[in-house]
């Protein structure tokens, strides 16, 4: 009976696969609130795109690459000292290979990745709110319904005490998420911004709120997806809660990015600061706003001069810059902390690993049980995944992995700065992708994200984006370069 269920759901899933893409975007709406829900979903979409475009994806070198690094860590996992943490490790990578390998050939256009930028800033406002509300109104909560169908669990103060997680395990965490939201989030109020602009100068009147915010349209686009049921409702809801001046799209935009920057500040997490700095940066440099530039240079100049400069002039410029800023900088927030919880102890240490087991390393889930037996102290990460997975998995894998990273960024700069076919509207849109990938490495380098199943799911979508509309505009300037 059970069997013959779970074949009828296939069945239908299967028969709808050209709407699947509308299934993942309502995962990613629910994935913060419902892990567990959007993981199924997701799951079901992966697997009916791998079974019905399996020949499109075996054919692709990239794919051929993470099968090569999939049997590599296989491998290392037999080396293992711990043969059964380092094999439940796999899961954290492989299951991520192949909901890449489909996603990038089910993610086709700009359009999908506009669409899944929205969902994604949507979705970050319930998640923001309750973490304000965790650190400053002290909201509390354990709820759980139909096991781990909704497991919401918020700590009164965040975690730690003081700094905001909301329903993520820890704040740095938290931040990582923010800081890839509001770098899409961002990139999305620029696009609508200008095309207001643009309209507004060239026709006299203002653009219509459906045309700005979503332009999904109602017809199959070219990569035969369906745009989201979603749309249709928006479309009935934005004109009536739209002014004259600021259309709704806009202001939910400038809501939804100051709501998640001031979230961002308060996880006190120095990487999300600087990773959000630095996206500032990139959008003003990318749109040639010189002066935005030296402002926020100037700012990010008075901040690190508070924290580090010699005593005089330190001293001068904390008049100004907030303790909360300068004192987290400098770690003079949480003086005394432990040799062994600072970061470049944990990165020496996790190279001395590499350089004795350079070819199969230590296995996978491995660092945390030698870390403490040598420092006395529970760490669950070296705080650095490229150096985690030289110490855990050697060399050869750590070094493929990169590899293939490098491969999918470079390949999304070519598109961005070569293709014949690319709109100069939707350049700002790929832009924010590649921005967001290169912000999740730069996170990657002072902290691990792979162990949070939300985070890990997200950037291989990401990665999936950049690389699923590289390689079909790839394709057309292969054609037309060969007719």
């Amino acid at each position: 009976m059970l069997g013959a269920s779970l074949n009828k759901v296939f069945d239908y899933f299967k028969s709808r696969w050209q709407s699947s893409w509308n299934y993942s975007l309502w995962a990613l709406l629910i994935f913060p609130l419902s892990p567990f829900l959007g993981a199924v979903t997701i799951g079901f979409v992966s697997l009916i795109t791998l079974l019905k475009q399996y020949r499109k994806i075996s054919r692709r070198p990239l794919n051929w690459g993470f099968a090569l690094l999939s049997v590599l860590l296989i491998v290392t996992a037999g080396f293992a000292q711990d043969k059964t943490a380092a094999f439940v490790g796999l899961f954290n990578l492989l299951p991520f290979f192949l909901l890449f390998a489909a996603h990038s050939t089910l993610i086709q256009t700009f359009a999908q990745l506009r669409q899944m930028a929205w969902i994604l800033v949507i979705g970050s406002m319930p998640v923001a709110i309750i973490g304000l509300g965790q650190l400053f109104l002290g909201w509390s909560l354990k709820f759980e319904v139909l096991w781990i169908v909704f497991a919401w669990t918020i700590r009164p103060g965040g975690n730690p005490p003081g700094r905001i997680a909301s329903l993520f395990l820890h704040a740095n965490t938290f931040a990582a998420y923010l800081a890839i939201i509001f770098i899409l989030g961002l990139g999305l109020w620029l696009e609508n911004y200008q095309q207001l602009t643009a309209k507004t100068k060239q026709r006299g009147l203002l653009p219509t709120p459906s045309s700005v915010f979503w332009s999904w349209g109602d017809a199959k686009d070219a990569s035969g997806v369906y745009p989201s049921r979603v749309a249709a409702v928006q479309k009935s809801f934005l004109p009536h809660f739209s002014t004259p001046n600021f259309p709704l799209p806009l202001l939910f935009l400038t809501v939804a990015m100051i709501t998640n920057f001031i979230a961002l500040i308060f996880t006190n997490s120095r990487n999300g600061w600087a990773i959000a700095i630095l996206a500032c940066l990139a959008y003003a440099l990318y749109q040639g706003w010189r002066v935005l530039v030296g402002g926020v240079a100037a700012i990010v100049a008075s901040v690190l001069l508070a924290a580090f400069s010699p005593s005089p002039v330190a001293q001068f410029f904390r008049q100004y810059v907030p303790a909360f800023f300068w004192a987290r900088l400098n770690d003079d927030m949480y003086p005394g902390r432990p040799v062994a919880l600072m970061r470049k102890t944990q990165w020496d240490f996790a190279w001395s690993l590499a350089e004795k087991h350079p070819l199969t390393g230590w296995g996978l889930r491995s660092f945390s049980g030698l870390y403490k037996a040598q420092m006395q102290i529970p760490l669950g990460h070296p705080h650095n995944l490229f150096l985690m997975l030289s110490a855990e998995t050697g060399f050869p894998s750590t070094f493929l992995f990169c590899g293939l990273l490098a491969w999918i960024l470079i390949t999304g700069v070519q598109l961005l700065r070569k293709s014949k076919y690319m709109n100069t509207e939707d350049r700002l849109i790929f832009f924010s992708y590649l921005l967001a990938f290169v912000g999740w490495v730069l996170f990657n380098t002072v902290d691990v994200t792979l162990f949070d199943f939300r985070l890990n799911t997200l950037s291989w979508l990401i990665l999936a984006g950049i690389c699923g509309v590289a390689h079909r505009y790839k394709q057309q300037d292969r054609l037309a370069s060969h007719p």
